[in-house]
C-alpha cells in the first residue's frame, strides 16, 4: 500500500496559539511531500504562533479561520499539541465540533501530545486505544480510553503519539492510515 499516494486529500490542521512547533510543522512536511494538501484551521483569524518548547516560536497564516471551516471539505485532520494550544480548544465549541464531524465520519484524525484534550471533548473516544503525553493518561482513562504508553497507537481512524521524539513513527502511522482511506474512494470526500 505504500504506492498509494495523497495526491488530492486534504487534511485540516487543528491549531491555535502555543501549539508545539515541531508537532506541527514535522507531520505537515511529511503530509506536504505524500502529495496532501494542508490547511491551517483555526479559532485564531490571521496568524497563529507556536510554542517552541521553552519559549514563543514562530507565527503561521491561518488558511480558514474555524468559524468558516466545513469539515465536509476536508479527509483529515491533524491534532497537533503542546499545552496552550489543546487546552484553548477543548473550550472553543466550534473546534470541538470542527473535530467530532471527523471522528463521526469515520474520517483519519492524528493527534500528538497534548492534542487528544481536544479529542476528549467531543465525548467519541470512549473504548479507543490511544497515547499521548504522560499527564494526559488518567484524563483519557477517565474519557474511557484503553491508553498505551508507546510511540504511536493506530486505532481504526485514528492515530496518536507521546511527543515530540516520537514524530518519525507518529508521521510513518499517520501516513500510513492516511493512504488506507485514500485506496478506499468512497471514504473521500
Amino acid at each position: 500500500m505504500s504506492d498509494v499516494t495523497l495526491d488530492g486529500m486534504k487534511v485540516a490542521i487543528l491549531i491555535t496559539d502555543g501549539f508545539e512547533q515541531v508537532e506541527m510543522t514535522e507531520p505537515r512536511e511529511a503530509l506536504d511531500a505524500a502529495g496532501a494538501e494542508t490547511s491551517i484551521v483555526s479559532p485564531k483569524q490571521d496568524r497563529v504562533r507556536a510554542w517552541k518548547f521553552t519559549e514563543w516560536g514562530d507565527e503561521y497564516p491561518v488558511d480558514v479561520p474555524i468559524e468558516g471551516a466545513r469539515p465536509e471539505d476536508f479527509d483529515a485532520l491533524l491534532l497537533p499539541g503542546g499545552v496552550i494550544n489543546p487546552d484553548n480548544l477543548r473550550m472553543d465549541e466550534n473546534a470541538i465540533a470542527f473535530a467530532q464531524a471527523f471522528l463521526d465520519a469515520g474520517k483519519p484524525v492524528a493527534s500528538i501530545c497534548h492534542g487528544p484534550w481536544t479529542l476528549i471533548e467531543t465525548g467519541k473516544v470512549r473504548g479507543r486505544r490511544m497515547t499521548s503525553w504522560p499527564s494526559l493518561q488518567t484524563d483519557l482513562e477517565n474519557a474511557g480510553v484503553d491508553w498505551h504508553d508507546q510511540e504511536a497507537v493506530v486505532d481504526g481512524n485514528l492515530v496518536t503519539s507521546r511527543k515530540p521524539d516520537d514524530i518519525p513513527a507518529f508521521n510513518r502511522a499517520m501516513i500510513e492510515l492516511l493512504r488506507s482511506h485514500a485506496s478506499q474512494p468512497a471514504s473521500l470526500g
